[in-house]
């Protein structure tokens, strides 16, 4: 892969809405050259269905009615090693005004975030005056530690989540990022010494002008940080239920090096993270104007390419398909029994899961949050199963509760054992186990 921009990058995937549902698309693009390099025979890899928009929620007791469904299957670039969903569903329809995630209701991601602060902190040497702009900053979690630490703050969310950043006095804009947009905020605020793109850098559709506008945006030693699921972890930890329309793409360090290398960008920095099951952290500055930090071929000696990619995602295609049969016998075996089940959490991957597998509101009575969820009193997306608040787990104790933010059960576990819940675990991933 040649460490340059291509020059055609296939079909653009536009930020607006009013060009990308023409032609009966129904709001969806077919993905037909690598969103990274534009080379043109993508490998299929794995189809899990036609999926729901995972944050178009019914309110619980409305008739069912007609809702979308789009194709969700994972690509293969060979040439830039891109894992990529094959279909670009319009951000309007993902991001509906009502977008129900808050980053602030996760508390790994929380301490995540103030990790972050302290680690950037150090390594740019930040000061007051420094400013840090947060492209997708939803509630302002991540922004508020800087905030809070006396620099210059700006978020850019395209949701009305962002009015809760305002209300913390987190200065927002409710925009989606353009390279327009980038050029008016340097103008009113001047250049970034840091922009931060906390798992939104894998869901925006034209990746590269996202990226004209980044690098716009940074001063000549500001430093990119970007936080994305980590492709290698996804697949090592058999986790099919992070793959839905949101995430467009998804990064090995290999991978995101060669864009970001395309738009005269350096990787400085690498390292894993634990959030939403495995991520990976990745600095980034203009070329030439900083040091490469030995964490970066450290993670690029360890990732496969190639022939040893492809093997590696045919074990993970046949993986994926034994674990889903797995989960569904051993459901059945606990419903023929009697045996009452309901989920805890309702995370957008659930909705991968939930689809994938075939559960329904006969296999799963409900879905329990906590109080302050704004997803409570909905229905888990195409599906009759509610989403209600959690005490009634400890008032019916069901014989059984599905983890469906599985990859943050050692901290759920417990606490619901802590809080009274006398039944048992079903962790889903990566194989089917009680506990």
């Amino acid at each position: 892969m040649p460490a340059r921009r291509p020059k055609a990058r296939g079909r653009k995937l536009s930020m607006s809405t009013s060009t990308t549902l023409a032609a009966g698309t129904g709001g969806g693009i077919p993905v037909e050259r690598c969103q990274s390099c534009a080379h043109g025979k993508l490998e299929p890899i794995l189809f899990l269905g036609y999926l729901p928009p995972v944050n178009q929620m019914r309110v619980v007791g409305e008739t069912p009615c007609e809702q979308p469904s789009y194709p969700a299957q994972l690509l293969y670039c060979p040439n830039c090693e891109l894992l990529q969903l094959g279909l670009s569903v319009d951000p309007a329809i993902l991001f509906p005004p009502d977008y129900p995630y808050t980053s602030g209701s996760t508390r790994i991601l929380k301490e995540n975030f103030a990790g972050l602060y302290a680690e950037a902190k150090e390594f740019l040497a930040l000061k007051a005056e420094d400013l840090v702009v947060d492209i997708g900053s939803n509630d302002g979690t991540l922004l508020s530690n800087f905030h809070d630490g006396g620099h210059r703050v700006l978020g850019i969310e395209p949701t009305d989540v962002g009015q809760i950043a305002r209300e913390r006095e987190i200065e927002t804009v409710t925009t989606y990022f353009r390279p327009e947009v980038a050029v008016r905020l340097r103008n009113e605020h001047g250049p970034a010494r840091l922009v931060t793109a906390a798992n939104v850098f894998a869901h925006m559709e034209d990746i590269h002008a996202v990226l004209d506008g980044i690098v716009s945006l940074l001063d000549e030693d500001g430093v990119f940080i970007s936080e994305s699921h980590y492709a290698i972890g996804l697949l090592d930890t058999l986790q099919y239920d992070t793959i839905y329309h949101e995430h467009l793409r998804y990064y090995s360090l290999t991978s995101l090096r060669n864009l970001l290398e395309g738009h005269g960008l350096d990787v400085i920095h690498a390292r894993h993270i634990p959030t939403h099951g495995g991520s990976i952290r990745v600095y980034a500055a203009k070329k030439g104007r900083r040091d490469i930090q030995p964490s970066v071929q450290e993670i690029l000696s360890n990732e496969p390419t190639g022939d040893d990619m492809r093997r590696r995602l045919e074990l993970f295609r046949k993986e994926v398909v034994l674990s889903k049969m797995r989960l569904h016998a051993m459901l059945r075996g606990i419903k023929e029994e009697g045996g009452r089940v309901c989920g805890i959490s309702a995370p957008s991957r659930a909705s991968t899961l939930v689809h994938y597998v075939g559960l329904d509101d006969g296999i799963l009575d409900y879905v329990l949050e906590i109080q302050s969820s704004l997803k409570i009193g909905k229905y888990l997306p195409g599906t009759l199963i509610p989403v209600i608040e959690e005490s009634r787990l400890f008032e019916d104790q069901p014989e059984y509760a599905l983890i469906l933010s599985w990859h943050i059960a050692d901290e759920l576990a417990p606490k619901l054992r802590e809080n009274g819940y006398k039944g048992k675990f079903i962790i889903p991933l990566p194989q089917p186990r009680i506990l």
